[in-house]
């Protein structure tokens, strides 16, 4: 919207900055984070009017957790708002990358919504059947990836790209579908696993979303491109300001969530958030890279597959608990230590994937 502006530039030289990618990035930053401080309060005093209970929480689950009792979900409405706004407001909305992430954001959003309000109404841990919601996932991931792929260079689009390497490609042909389907539906799904204590899944989320704002730009910057020797997207780098919006939007609600929560995301908010950093790695071209990047939320995943297969197998357990989180808290970990420690491992996975930028 307010990307229109820059046309008056010939007539008032200022506006000129609105046709920086940086410039709009740190404004949405700035929107996310105060729509989600303005509006915050409020959406939380209604949310606990109207679940009462709360979130339910796992009988099975770590006994700490029983004194959580009565806080709200659905949190990732505040999010989901203050990236969406953020977004209209700042980013080139004739760019269709913009779009594609978007909406695929709003509709994990709805999924997670509605999952969230079979919990509370039914104060029960379990929502709707996990057959309908993974068709739903894998639905919306399929056709995000197809308009991706649509709006690449031939050939290319439906390519896998692999880190540490300036040619290396795989051409995948319309197979791309299910690459794009298991990156999306699989990272929100991780992030969903991940969000299990107080501040625990924001701060990795934000942390992804940087590091993707600078990939996003400079795979979208043909200069920048060619400099690093990464595959130059044209108009991808317009998905920095989705990133800024979720790290500005991540940060308003962190300020809600640290602990002790008033609010939890919920569903609401780990399915769009995840949904959002998979389909921003697709039609960036650096599916593999999100694997490093959010590398604390496949082991968070691992830990949970790991458990069942073992458990099924053999009628053992490898970890106390899953996901990986809850083991250490079994083990006697406090909340906070479990959540700093797995903020920290979330730094170092960035910082090395920032590495793979030059080391070509």
């Amino acid at each position: 919207m307010l990307y229109a502006l820059a046309t008056l530039s010939d007539q008032i030289a200022p506006l000129n900055v609105f046709r920086y990618i940086t410039f709009r990035t740190g404004g949405a930053i700035m929107t996310g984070l105060l729509f989600v401080f303005l509006f915050g309060p409020a959406m939380i005093d209604l949310l606990r009017v109207k679940q009462g209970k709360g979130q339910p929480i796992r009988e099975d689950g770590p006994q700490s957790h029983f004194a959580k009792r009565g806080t709200p979900t659905m949190g990732g409405i505040m999010i989901i708002g203050g990236v969406t706004v953020a977004t209209l407001l700042w980013a080139n909305l004739s760019n269709w990358y913009v779009w594609i992430v978007l909406l695929v954001t709003l509709c994990f959003g709805a999924i997670g919504f509605y999952d969230d309000y079979l919990k509370v109404t039914k104060a029960k841990t379990a929502g709707f059947s996990g057959k309908m919601r993974l068709a739903a996932e894998v639905a919306v991931a399929a056709v995000a990836t197809i308009a991706v792929m649509r709006l690449g260079s031939p050939g290319f689009s439906s390519s896998l790209t692999v880190p540490l390497f300036k040619t290396v490609i795989i051409p995948l042909g319309f197979l791309f579908v299910l690459v794009g389907v298991l990156v999306i539906v699989g990272a929100g799904n991780a992030v969903n696993l991940t969000d299990g204590l107080d501040g625990l899944a924001i701060v990795p989320v934000i942390i992804a979303a940087a590091t993707f704002g600078v990939f996003a730009y400079t795979t979208g910057h043909a200069v920048f491109a060619r400099y690093l020797q990464i595959h130059y997207v044209a108009g991808v780098g317009e998905l920095a300001i989705i990133c800024g919006a979720l790290i500005g939007a991540g940060l308003g609600f962190l300020w809600f969530n640290a602990p002790p929560a008033m609010i939890f995301m919920g569903d609401t908010g780990s399915l769009a958030l995840g949904g959002a950093l998979g389909a921003i790695a697709v039609a960036s071209k650096h599916e593999v890279v999100l694997a490093i990047v959010g590398g604390l939320f496949v082991l968070e995943t691992m830990s949970v597959i790991i458990q069942v297969l073992s458990f099924k197998l053999t009628g053992k357990r490898v970890f106390r608990m899953a996901p990986l989180h809850h083991h250490f808290e079994e083990k006697g970990w406090r909340e906070s230590t479990v959540v700093v420690r797995f903020w920290i491992i979330s730094v170092v996975l960035a910082l090395v994937s920032l590495a793979t930028l030059k080391l070509r």
